[in-house]
């Protein structure tokens, strides 16, 4: 074969596999906060033939680790976080690990989420890093260290100043919580997991963010580069960790998502826009970091009509409850 028709191959293959890793960037959260979803088993094979290839889930159900087995379906696990203080003791944590990880070896673990949007006022928040630690023991002592990454998953309040967003910082309280943790995470090689919402930033500014920001679908940049409020946000915690001296550290966005109704904009055809924009866009990067593809997941899997709070935590779901999908996407 000539040098030509090897150098079209190998380029060739090289898209290819672009494209591949690009399109693999996106999960679904998993929340099962209703009284009308389906079994554990068919959810798993609605991501299956829907080619979803991540999930993440807020306990460690036994019926869904069971149905992932085999699957081939990258997880994020989270640990509860009325179960924090209790994983505080070592030989919690380590019998946690035993019973919700190492005995489920044909599921593919990929993070574990100690704690979700533990405000750091809160008293639970000073149990966060002694159970990453202790479980961080525990899967070391399984050797699943390089498979598997603990870390805990933040909201984006934590961070003040954010536009621009290069003036992104944590706030004092946020910092003194969370820089002992991005030590550990840097120590460990694993990422930030951080909720990333657009809709609510939206919501409650709207004299000073346009729809379209928020959508994706504004036209050209703003004042400061930016064509999207998703890049803005992100770029802002990427902003506030550079201050902390974590320049190199990773944020995968453990959640996203656009309500249908129940608020202000919160419809079928503004979620169903957000949520076809963010998975094309999550296959490039931000301002901050081109060029890189941003692990994200989709919240949620279904509309979960027994969750509290504002009208809208009923309807992010990307599928109905009788498994029909609400809006035309492609996820891989």
């Amino acid at each position: 074969m000539d040098k030509t028709s090897m150098t079209a191959i190998f380029l060739l293959i090289g898209i290819f596999s672009s494209v591949q890793f690009a399109d693999a960037q996106v999960g679904v959260c998993y929340g099962r906060n209703g009284d009308n979803l389906p079994s554990q088993q068919q959810v798993i094979n609605l991501y299956k033939s829907n080619g979803i290839t991540r999930m993440r889930i807020y306990d460690p159900d036994q019926a869904t680790l069971q149905a992932l087995k085999g699957s081939n379906i990258e997880l994020i696990l989270d640990v509860p976080n009325d179960n924090l203080q209790s994983l505080t003791d070592s030989t919690t944590a380590t019998n946690w690990v035993n019973t919700n990880i190492k005995a489920f070896s044909d599921v593919k673990f990929k993070y574990i989420a100690v704690g979700n949007e533990v405000d750091p006022s809160d008293s639970n928040s000073q149990n966060i890093l002694p159970a990453m630690q202790n479980i961080q023991n525990a899967i070391n002592s399984a050797n699943l260290q390089s498979q598997i990454k603990v870390s805990t998953a933040i909201q984006t309040g934590l961070v003040t100043n954010s536009y621009p967003p290069s003036n992104g910082v944590f706030t004092d309280s946020a910092s003194n919580f969370i820089k002992p943790i991005v030590n550990f995470l840097v120590q460990n090689g694993a990422p930030l997991l951080v909720n990333v919402y657009p809709y609510f930033s939206y919501a409650q500014n709207q004299q000073s963010i346009s729809i379209q920001y928020a959508l994706f679908t504004q036209q050209g940049n703003n004042d400061v580069g930016y064509q999207n409020l998703f890049d803005a946000i992100l770029d802002s915690v990427y902003a506030a960790l550079e201050k902390l001296g974590a320049n190199n550290l990773n944020i995968v966005v453990s959640e996203s998502g656009w309500p249908s109704a129940g608020g202000v904009a919160a419809s079928v055809d503004n979620a169903g826009t957000y949520y076809k924009n963010l998975i094309n866009h999550v296959k490039g990067g931000t301002v901050k970091r081109p060029n890189v593809p941003i692990e994200t997941y989709l919240f949620a899997m279904f509309d979960e009509d027994l969750k509290t709070g504002d009208e809208t935590e009923k309807h992010f779901g990307v599928f109905n409850p009788d498994q029909s999908p609400k809006y035309q996407l492609s996820f891989n």
